[in-house]
């Protein structure tokens, strides 16, 4: 388990790329300026954008990103097909006016993937991932590998 987060670890330094648990939900950040940056990325490199909406405030956000940090199958699929975006939720900053063009969001943390157009593919409850006081990795697999991007 520790040889798996280390070469999970490894992979993100190689790539260049944060682990989910090394991204903040920064309630002071422009959600449209920070999208736009992971859509341009998104088109250079040929991945989808994984759009996470929560907050610093929210547990299940926070075991999420732990969970895809030390799964190495699950941070190897998220740097191969995806740039991450956080999206802030939170009474500082409810990110209100960027959200209304986006489904509903239920609870948090929540996921919407979007191709590198910004053309929605998934609006994703992240509760459908949860298994007791975690996730399900054969869930979160499947969700991850399904709009991974064909090379």
């Amino acid at each position: 388990m520790i040889r798996t987060v280390v070469l999970g670890f490894l992979l993100a330094v190689v790539a260049g790329a944060q682990s989910p648990s090394e991204m903040k939900y920064n309630p002071k950040a422009d959600p449209r300026a920070d999208l736009q940056a992971a859509l341009t990325r998104a088109s250079k490199e040929g991945k989808n954008v994984l759009m996470d909406v929560g907050g610093e405030w929210c547990s299940w956000c926070h075991r999420m990103d732990k969970f895809l940090t030390e799964n190495a199958v699950l941070l190897d699929l998220l740097q191969k097909n995806y740039v991450v975006v956080k999206v802030n939720f939170s009474d500082e900053n409810k990110n209100e006016t960027f959200l209304a063009g986006y489904p509903k969001v239920e609870g948090y943390p929540h996921l919407f993937v979007l191709d590198a157009t910004g053309k929605l593919l998934e609006s994703k409850n992240t509760g459908d991932l949860e298994e007791g006081k975690g996730y399900n990795l054969d869930r979160y697999r499947e969700f991850l590998a399904k709009f991974a991007r064909k090379r």
